[in-house]
């Protein structure tokens, strides 16, 4: 049904990551015939400042994987673990429902 992974975070340099992370996307868009993720989600925990979690959704854990394998991808997420101020924690889940309210 579908996979989403869950990336939390710490880091000062939020600014940085965003501006990263559009680059990236904007770079991946323009190669043909690769996996991509279907939408992300980037989200500040209210309760902890500088903590943030990014919700990245795919079509299936394949795909996921794919992606995460392409050399491209390995480059980005080493320049954005360098803009974090510690070790990610990675979250990977097989969606079992979705649901819309109203």
């Amino acid at each position: 049904m579908g996979f989403i992974q869950i990336i939390e975070y710490q880091t000062s340099r939020i600014e940085e990551m965003e501006a990263l992370g559009k680059e990236f996307r904007e770079q991946s868009a323009q190669l043909p015939g690769v996996a991509k993720p279907l939408r992300g989600t980037v989200t500040a925990d209210q309760d902890r400042p500088g903590f943030f979690l990014s919700l990245v959704e795919f079509a299936s854990a394949e795909a996921a994987m794919e992606a995460s394998n392409r050399p491209e991808t390995q480059a980005f997420f080493g320049r954005l673990s360098e803009l974090m101020d510690g070790p990610p924690k990675f979250y990977n889940l097989a969606v079992v429902e979705t649901w819309v309210m109203g």
